[in-house]
């Protein structure tokens, strides 16, 4: 399945100046392994040096936060959105 993958301008850097691009994958741990592999230096903002994912960054499927999926062995449709978003706080 070709799915779309959307990233802030601010990692647009680790995805060679793309924000927006394609992405081949049949479930969502897939498209996770498929972004780390096709994308290295992005995977250092998405994992921990233990493999978790790291717990500022966000990751919706559609419309949907992945953050309470247990496993990722969600499959994917034909056009479905994965966004990398990461949460931001201060003051």
């Amino acid at each position: 399945m070709i799915i779309e993958v959307s990233v802030p301008m601010l990692l647009s850097d680790c995805t060679k100046g793309k924000t927006r691009f394609p992405l081949e994958a049949e479930t969502l741990g897939e498209a996770l392994d498929r972004l780390a592999t096709d994308y290295p230096l992005l995977k250092r903002h998405l994992y921990t040096e233990q493999g978790k994912l790291r717990q500022h960054v966000l990751l919706f499927l559609n419309d949907d936060n992945i953050e309470w999926l247990e496993r990722f062995d969600v499959p994917l449709q034909a056009g479905d959105k994965l966004r990398v978003l990461q949460a931001v706080s201060g003051g």
